[in-house]
């Protein structure tokens, strides 16, 4: 009897029975793991963008017909030479080899082209008058930008961007819609308890604070469990998109750990409010 009557008391509405400590963490779970894919999605996205545009940006590619071999040399000093050129170093032809297999196979007889890589110092650059001087010089040499083509990455990396966060909004617009369905519900299931406490003196914030502490608990929970989740998943995605970014960087190294630890407080806090709102909404209609 008197453990009864000291959990009664901590819990004078009988929140725990009304507020199912199993349903609503599962739905934030769901959405937290959700939310943690949108945020890695923006956050990785807009790091191959950076790479992207840091890196081939300021690539430029420099073919000599095979005729004009000999005078690798003299282009390379040319090339040194122009301003706006920060390195200009010539492909070996192993590894020239080594990237047309996959189209080509094995074809040592074929004569290949010269090819030098340059490096511009800014990315705004126009590279064309150095692809004129230098088909002055040497007959037949065609410089390739790849601002286009790196352009069009970007865009279409913004996209993927703005695709994450336009997901990310949905995912916080359905949780607050779950925790205020799940608020509504529990008032209506301890409707008479919460009338006798009103009558008995016990405040709005007396009573929304009780539901708020609750809710916030298990909203915090159920992220905590999502996001626990979703680390095994975000590895896994990683170590596939290592390859483009370099393979440098360990794929647990990058994992968006920070966003991941703050998904349970923000979504406690989400809960907390918006049980905030509801009940006090829901109490200003009580007679």
């Amino acid at each position: 009897m008197t453990e009864r009557r000291t959990r009664y008391a901590r819990d004078p509405l009988g929140l725990k029975r009304a507020l199912s400590d199993r349903l609503l963490p599962g739905l934030v779970a769901a959405m937290a793991l959700l939310a943690a894919l949108a945020l890695a999605g923006s956050r990785g996205a807009a790091a191959l963008k950076e790479r992207w545009q840091q890196g081939a940006a300021a690539a430029v590619t420099v073919q000599l017909p095979p005729e004009q071999a000999g005078r690798m040399d003299d282009a390379l000093a040319l090339l040194r030479a122009m301003p706006g050129v920060a390195s200009a170093e010539a492909v070996d032809s192993a590894r020239m080899r080594e990237l047309l297999r996959p189209w080509l196979g094995e074809v040592p007889a074929l004569p290949l082209p010269s090819v030098l890589e340059l490096r511009l110092e800014n990315l705004n650059i126009d590279p064309a008058p150095i692809g004129r001087q230098l088909a002055e010089a040497v007959p037949g040499a065609e410089l390739e930008a790849h601002g286009i083509w790196v352009a069009r990455l970007a865009a279409l990396a913004r996209s993927v961007q703005g695709v994450a966060l336009a997901v990310l909004a949905l995912v916080v617009g359905v949780a607050v819609a779950v925790v205020a369905v799940a608020t509504r519900a529990g008032l209506a299931s301890r409707r008479q308890a919460i009338e006798i406490l009103h009558d008995l003196g016990a405040t709005q914030g007396d009573i929304a604070g009780r539901f708020a502490r609750r809710i916030g608990l298990l909203a915090a929970g159920g992220a905590l469990a999502g996001a626990a989740l979703a680390v095994p998943t975000l590895g896994a995605m990683a170590s596939l998109a290592a390859p483009l970014s370099g393979g440098v960087v360990q794929p647990w190294s990058a994992l968006p750990w920070l966003d991941l630890l703050m998904l349970p407080p923000v979504a406690g806090a989400i809960g907390w409010a918006t049980a905030q709102f509801s009940v006090r909404r829901w109490l200003k209609r009580l007679p």
